[in-house]
Order: C-alpha cells, then sequence, then structure tokens
C-alpha cells in the first residue's frame, strides 16, 4: 500500500519527470513567438502537440484575425486545458507565450534552448515558456499523487502579455471560454493576488521637416519637440505618484517610455 503524503508524490512525480519537462521547455523556446509583432499561432500549435503528447486534452480557440490586429497582434490561438477533480471551484493557471524579442548580445542562440551548466538559454526559459512546462507537469503529478480534492483546474496559455492582454485572457473572458473563480498568474513569485493595475500602450510619432545644418532655421526639429514631449510626460509621472488607489495593492499608476527611435 502506498503511504506516501500526496505532497511527497507530487514531489517524486516532478523529480522523476523532470529532464521531460526541461526537453518539453526546450521545444517551446525554439519555436519564436516575438511580440511584437506578436504571429504567435503557429507556436500554439506547437504547445497543444506538446500538451497532447502529455495526455491532455487540449481546447485551440484562435482568436479572430480581426480583433487581434485591434489589439496590437497578428495571430493568436489561445489553449484551455481543463481537468476536473469533481464538484467545486474553479483555479486557473495563466501564462503567456509571447516574447520580447531577444535584441542585442546574445551568447548563445536566443531560440536554441541551450542548457549550459544548468541554466537554460533562451527567449521565454524563465518568463513564461517556462510556466507551460511548471503548470503542465505540476497537474501531471497532481493527477498521478491520489490526493483527495475537489474542483477543477484550468490551465490557460496565452500570447499577448506583452500587449495588454486583451487578446489573450480578456478574450477568453470576454467570450466566455472560462468562468475561473480563482486565478494565478504568470510571475516570478507566484504570489496570490486581488488586484492588478492594469495596462495602456501609447505611440507617438513626432514629425519635423528636413533641412540643411547650415540653415536649420528652414526646418523644423522633431528630436527638439520629442525632447518636450518627454519632459511632459515625466513631469506627468511625478503626478501619477501622488495618484493612490482606493484598492490594496494597486499603489500609485507608473509611466515608463520603453522605447525611442527615429532618422
Amino acid at each position: 500500500m502506498n503511504t506516501e503524503s500526496p505532497k511527497a508524490a507530487i514531489d517524486a512525480f516532478v523529480a522523476r519527470h523532470f529532464d521531460a519537462e526541461v526537453a518539453f521547455l526546450q521545444d517551446l523556446v525554439q519555436q519564436p513567438s516575438d511580440n511584437p509583432p506578436g504571429d504567435c499561432a503557429a507556436h500554439a500549435e506547437v504547445a497543444a502537440g506538446l500538451l497532447e503528447g502529455l495526455g491532455f486534452d487540449v481546447e485551440r480557440l484562435p482568436v479572430p484575425t480581426e480583433y487581434a490586429r485591434r489589439h496590437g497582434m497578428v495571430s493568436a490561438t489561445n489553449l484551455i486545458v481543463r481537468e476536473s477533480f469533481g464538484p467545486g471551484p474553479v483555479v486557473a493557471l495563466n501564462a503567456h507565450g509571447d516574447v520580447v524579442p531577444p535584441g542585442d548580445g546574445w551568447t548563445h542562440d536566443p531560440y536554441g534552448a541551450e542548457v549550459v551548466e544548468g541554466w537554460m538559454f533562451g527567449r521565454g526559459a524563465a518568463v513564461s515558456k517556462s510556466d507551460f512546462a511548471s503548470y503542465a507537469f505540476a497537474l501531471l503529478a497532481l493527477k498521478a499523487s491520489g490526493a483527495e480534492i475537489a474542483g477543477t483546474v484550468e490551465l490557460h496559455f496565452t500570447y499577448d502579455e506583452e500587449t495588454g492582454g486583451m487578446t489573450g485572457p480578456g478574450w477568453l473572458l470576454g467570450e466566455g471560454h472560462t468562468r475561473p473563480d480563482w486565478v494565478i498568474s504568470a510571475a516570478l513569485s507566484y504570489n496570490v493576488v486581488v488586484s492588478h493595475n492594469g495596462c495602456l500602450h501609447l505611440e507617438i510619432v513626432v514629425t519635423g521637416k528636413s533641412a540643411h545644418a547650415a540653415r536649420p532655421d528652414t526646418g523644423y526639429d522633431a528630436l527638439e519637440a520629442s525632447v518636450d514631449v518627454l519632459q511632459a510626460l515625466y513631469r506627468h509621472r511625478t503626478e501619477l505618484s501622488r495618484r493612490e488607489s482606493g484598492t490594496p495593492g494597486i499603489g500609485a499608476p507608473t509611466l515608463v517610455v520603453g522605447l525611442i527611435e527615429g532618422g
């Protein structure tokens, strides 16, 4: 008779399947899903196939192209895995498969998923393709543990963390595909939270008029105008810092200039 506690059984299962979990994550990292541009439907299909290979039933929920483009993406297919343990609350675990483009300075292929001295190198290896792997193998371990629990666990794999959440969690909730009682979102700490401060992305374009360097007075300097815009934004950030939310845990709004480019 197995006298092992459910927690010990879960720990043992995860340890036994660690190499398989790493291989699962490598397959996810090796399939690009940069956002921008946000053309992520192909990654979702790879993820769905891997999840099905673990024995899960996977709901593929393609987001209409027009809706995705309206929210800054090219394509997205959301995935849901549901496992019922009997009547009870629904606990959803959400993770995102889109990642910021790799940028410069890599010492390893950002899509290679190489493991060097215990560290995996690649986009999404930490946030949040790793959560795809962690959630999937944790749920397998829970099923195999024999724990007497009730309720349903849902895994939500979405693709728009970098563009605000409306194509992923927002769309799933708005279309009625899920109605969880509690949600745990991808993070570095996995603390339980009861509120979120939201996100607003803005793009500002300043257009100038070309002129010869000897006669700058004949043109309009877009860079100079941009400096004024930046200073105004940073002054506004100071004002925002004084606007404390009445919801515990939210704090004050923040403002970040994430990218400047020009010619």
